[in-house]
């Protein structure tokens, strides 16, 4: 068994255990150099977070773990395939690279599949359902972002 086939196997056997404990089938594991960093499982039901994702929490995890916000060299296992969200944060903290088991198109009679957001976010921001408006609005303490930058270099 190779090492995808592996870490793929543990993020399964989290999401089966998670629908056995009540939670949705999927399970997530942050690997670097071989190793399993974290873990996580989508806990949407347990906390009423929509965001508790199992790729979410097993990066909240890892980044807590390694004690950075960035995973460089880190890999992804999903036990399913990465909603928009979960794949952005991947991007943010710099995760090397990622593998799933299961497609959107295995979850979707199951009601499981992101491919309808995927889809969505592939179109021109104007062209999306969602409404969003850039609004300039600065406040009379100046530049936000100038204002960070001059903190953060102290």
């Amino acid at each position: 068994m190779n090492q995808d086939e592996h870490f793929l196997r543990e993020a399964i056997a989290l999401a089966r255990d998670n629908a056995a404990h009540g939670g949705r089938p999927f399970g997530a594991v942050v690997v670097k150099d071989g190793s399993v960093v974290a873990v996580g499982v989508n806990e949407i039901f347990a906390t009423g977070d929509p965001t508790a994702h199992a790729e979410l929490l097993a990066i909240r995890a890892a980044a807590n773990a390694l004690g950075s916000p960035r995973l460089d060299g880190c890999s992804v296992y999903a036990s399913g395939h990465p909603c928009p969200m979960c794949l952005a944060a991947m991007h943010l903290c710099g995760i090397r690279d990622a593998a799933y088991a299961y497609s959107n198109e295995d979850g979707a009679p199951y009601g499981l599949s992101t491919a309808a957001v995927y889809a969505e976010m592939a179109k021109p921001v104007h062209d999306q359902q969602l409404p969003v408006r850039h609004v300039p609005v600065r406040d009379e303490d100046g530049d936000l972002y100038a204002y960070w930058r001059q903190i953060a270099s102290r």
